[in-house]
């Protein structure tokens, strides 16, 4: 099946003649994106015959009666002996495939693995969609790098209506788990670098085109336990609010050139009661961070830095059967405490004698004031069946929630201000790398939904819906520039009642 109007790349191939039988002015080629008219380059696949004993894949642009332009070529695929009259077989699949793959890394900002393995596909429907997918993705990449003015436009444009088509973006997840979390993490990279450049070429020129949608997200259900995965470039996530001014150009460039990471685990358990099937969810990780898409060179050299990025400010979680009539009650435990204060007040008295020929004693006196705030609050609140959990970072200095906020200028030329070289502050609210990780043992206080017994031996969808907020307010930079944006994320996990 192809992707939306992305042609069946691997059906094309796949049918072609073997190599012997085809003629030396013969041209076995395919539409990518084809032009409104004769007068307009497209954009094309050809297959390569060399020698009648292997071949190579192509990427060009065609502009008729000119020259084409190469924009990319495979490496050279030997071919053997296939018992099919398919023109691939198993081991070329397989050598094409990672030849896509390591293709896309080499656009990111991480150096590819040495060696690269994909694990067997069983089903040849999948094998299909995934190499499909793989093209798909290879060909938007080199389009946005490659690609003559010309025709990178209406490319991109075609292009990024395949990413938005549901198939795209399921074939997608499966390819992840194939992959395995470390390239997993290095492709995403990959395309929200490019996905990043395209927005900062379409807002430097103006053109009117909308992005295909940022977010890469997916859930895992297993016995006992939902993951939600998330990846969203900096630059695509909405801003909430601002403090007015633009930032400045270095400013800016570091602030867009990271991505946000996030990863939600959350641990269920079903018990059979007498009268109703209980089903209790709690907070096993909650992860989230704010990544570089570039080198640390590359961010000083043109931007402000590595260190002047976004920080996490709020998280919330909706929790929701997606089966409401079955759903007797739902319970929460109470929300944590309000952060603990801890005043003391220290006292102090000074004396001192004036000099010899004056006669008088002066006093002096001190107090200082010392209060502690815990810099996040965790509660929990509930909306019909669903529940919702809440995680709010705290500004120190005043206590006030960080993303509804903004510090004072006095406070923003303060250097010791707790954002202040906010990531090797020992008293900071993050992990060094920037990010946060909240663990079922300060922040777990489960959810339970009690169900009708009617349920036993039936499956349940729930939506994990939630939204995270990210914060910049100045690190090292000179600035009052201040914002907030807020990315909006929507998972399906399902749960067996057995």
């Amino acid at each position: 099946m192809a992707f939306s109007s992305f042609p069946d790349v691997f059906s094309f191939i796949q049918n072609l003649p073997p190599i012997h039988q085809w003629r030396k002015d013969s041209i076995n080629s395919i539409n990518l994106c084809p032009s409104c008219s004769s007068q307009v380059p497209s954009l094309k696949l050809s297959v390569n015959n060399l020698q009648n004993s292997s071949f190579t894949l192509s990427i060009f642009v065609d502009y008729n009666l000119q020259i084409p332009i190469s924009l990319w070529t495979s490496k050279k695929i030997v071919l053997n002996n296939s018992p099919s009259n398919k023109f691939l077989n198993n081991e070329t699949i397989s050598t094409l495939l990672l030849n896509f793959i390591e293709d896309i890394l080499k656009y990111s900002p991480n150096k590819c693995p040495s060696s690269l393995k994909l694990a067997q596909l069983h089903s040849e429907n999948n094998l299909k969609d995934i190499f499909n997918f793989l093209f798909l993705s290879l060909t938007f990449i080199i389009c946005i790098y490659e690609a003559p003015k010309d025709i990178r436009t209406s490319c991109l444009n075609i292009l990024k209506d395949q990413f938005a088509c549901p198939m795209s973006r399921g074939v997608s997840k499966l390819l992840m788990r194939l992959v395995g979390s470390n390239i997993e993490e290095q492709w995403v990279r990959s395309f929200n670098l490019a996905i990043t450049n395209w927005i900062y070429e379409i807002r430097a020129a103006n053109v009117g085109i909308r992005t295909p949608s940022p977010l890469f997200s997916y859930s895992i259900s297993t016995s006992g336990m939902w993951k939600v995965q998330l990846y969203c470039p900096v630059i695509a996530m909405n801003v909430e609010k601002s403090s007015g001014s633009s930032p400045d150009d270095r400013l800016s460039f570091s602030l867009n050139y990271h991505q946000l990471e996030g990863v939600i685990q959350l641990n269920y358990k079903v018990k059979d009661q007498e009268k109703w099937i209980e089903v209790m969810v709690n907070t096993d990780n909650i992860r989230c961070d704010v990544t570089k898409l570039l080198t640390d060179t590359h961010l000083t050299e043109r931007g402000a830095g590595s260190s002047e990025k976004h920080f996490p400010s709020r998280i919330s979680l909706q929790i929701t059967p997606t089966f409401q009539s079955n759903v007797m009650s739902i319970s929460v435990s109470k929300s944590s405490e309000n952060p603990t204060t801890e005043i003391g007040v220290e006292k102090g008295i000074e004396a001192s004698f004036e000099p010899p020929n004056a006669m008088g004693l002066n006093f002096s006196s001190s107090e200082t004031l010392t209060i502690s705030l815990r810099p996040w609050k965790f509660e929990q609140s509930v909306y019909g069946n669903t529940a919702i959990l809440n995680w709010f970072l705290h500004d120190s200095g005043d206590g006030r929630e960080v993303f509804s906020s903004k510090p004072s200028k006095l406070a923003l030329i303060q250097p010791r201000s707790w954002f202040k070289h906010r990531y090797s502050n020992v008293n900071r609210p993050f992990t060094r790398q920037g990010g946060v990780v909240f663990a079922g043992d300060e922040y777990g206080a489960s959810v339970s939904w009690k169900v009708d017994r009617a349920c036993l031996g039936r499956s349940m969808e729930w939506e994990i819906k939630g939204w995270i907020w990210l914060t910049y307010w100045p690190n090292k930079h000179k600035t009052f520039y201040t914002e907030t944006r807020r990315l909006e994320f929507k998972e399906v996990v399902n749960l067996t009642f057995v």
